[in-house]
């Protein structure tokens, strides 16, 4: 798909260099409207057209988004008649001529099942109608055919079917892009509820067995932590939103702490230090409260001792810096990298193989999770979040 992207736009910034100099070398003394060259114009024209008629595509083929769409694309051919179907229906007509709908529809079914374009003339009993012959061409995406662009226009022209093919191949980009989007909102999805499924039922139990626990000792203190524990586990499996902000994700984590508190005591120590001015950072949900879970169960485990936490959060500049620290038992390096890797998931590893993937995803491999380690040396995270991303919010 990026090598497909790259080679079309090599192959369309010669053209418009190309027709940029022609107009520098055939200006005439007047611009229009302070555009430049007619050739200036038109290029202008053609590049605000098609960047009008990409965002309906980019949600999919659909009659919505093509009703949005068809007019533009209509503008981009120069044609009367434009439409846009999928494999059953006619999606939407703009222009003239809609009486041959019917006779394009039964007409479509060789270009859907070979996804090469035709054209043929169109059979007509209104003396004034413009429209005489169509142009088919397939919207393919992964060589498969999601439906077609008809251009329909008063004779056969060889430049119209080229200019068609050529439209219909961008068209098919912004659908393939589409489905790009609706894959990693997918992706995204599955890897929340593999983190979801991961909240450690043995981490419910103890936390209502604590709540329980006190009950008679402390009916108060039950209520406070019933409502903890209530407002984890609403945020924890809330279901609008890929993303959170920092203050959000950190409001969850006090309330996991809390719960945390009431069942080790004295055993856990915990200390934030956040910076005011991170906390509307936007980050993926659910990223930091694994981590936070992963300290505490290993700074607690195979020790009698108590164990300390520090969550810091530190502006830098157009990053926000996020650092988790425990010193508890550590991990081995190797055993680590193989979890980072996915070659490997003991408990409580996929919350960290999670986090770094979707980190990678959303930011790119350069923000992935830092990790310091060792056997009995504790361990410290770090995540480093920009603050602004396109498609973050």
């Amino acid at each position: 798909m990026t090598g497909f992207l790259a080679g079309l736009l090599v192959a369309v910034l010669p053209l418009l260099a190309a027709g940029f100099w022609l107009g520098r070398r055939t200006a005439r003394p007047e611009n229009l409207g302070g555009l430049g060259t007619p050739v200036e114009h038109a290029t202008f024209e053609t590049l605000h057209t098609a960047s009008l008629a990409a965002p309906p595509l980019r949600a999919g083929l659909t009659e919505e988004t093509a009703r949005r769409s068809a007019r533009r694309l209509r503008t981009l051919l120069g044609t009367d008649a434009l439409c846009l179907t999928d494999h059953e229906n006619l999606l939407v007509w703009d222009g003239v001529g809609d009486h041959h709908r019917t006779e394009i529809m039964e007409r479509l079914a060789g270009p859907l099942e070979s996804g090469r374009g035709e054209a043929f003339p169109l059979h007509c009993e209104t003396p004034d109608c413009p429209v005489r012959w169509a142009v088919v061409t397939p919207l393919t995406v992964d060589d498969r055919v999601h439906g077609t662009l008809v251009a329909c226009a008063p004779r056969e022209s060889a430049v119209l079917v080229r200019a068609a093919g050529e439209v219909a191949r961008w068209v098919s980009v912004q659908l393939e892009l589409a489905d790009l989007d609706r894959s990693r909102t997918r992706l995204i999805e599955a890897e929340i509820r593999a983190l979801r499924a991961q909240i450690s039922p043995h981490f419910i139990f103890n936390s209502l067995a604590v709540i329980a626990s006190f009950v008679r000792t402390d009916p108060e203190r039950a209520r406070e932590l019933l409502l903890e524990f209530a407002d984890f586990t609403r945020y924890s499996f809330r279901r609008h939103g890929d993303f959170t902000t920092l203050a959000d994700e950190l409001h969850a984590i006090d309330h996991y702490l809390a719960l945390v508190r009431a069942r080790f005591g004295d055993r856990l120590t915990v200390t934030l230090q956040i910076a005011p001015e991170v906390l509307p950072v936007t980050l993926p949900f659910l990223c930091l409260q694994p981590l936070v879970e992963n300290a505490v169960k290993h700074g607690l485990e195979g020790k009698t001792g108590t164990c300390r936490i520090q969550i810091t959060a530190q502006d830098e500049g157009a990053e926000a810096l996020v650092v988790i620290e425990d010193d508890g038992a550590g991990m081995d390096p190797v055993l680590l990298r193989r979890i980072l890797a996915g070659e490997t998931s003991p408990s409580g590893g996929i919350g960290l193989s999670n986090v770094d993937d979707r980190l990678r995803q959303v930011y790119g491999d350069d923000h992935g999770l830092v990790i310091e380690t060792a056997p009995g040396a504790g361990m410290r995270i770090t995540a480093r979040l920009p603050k602004y991303q396109p498609g973050v919010h």
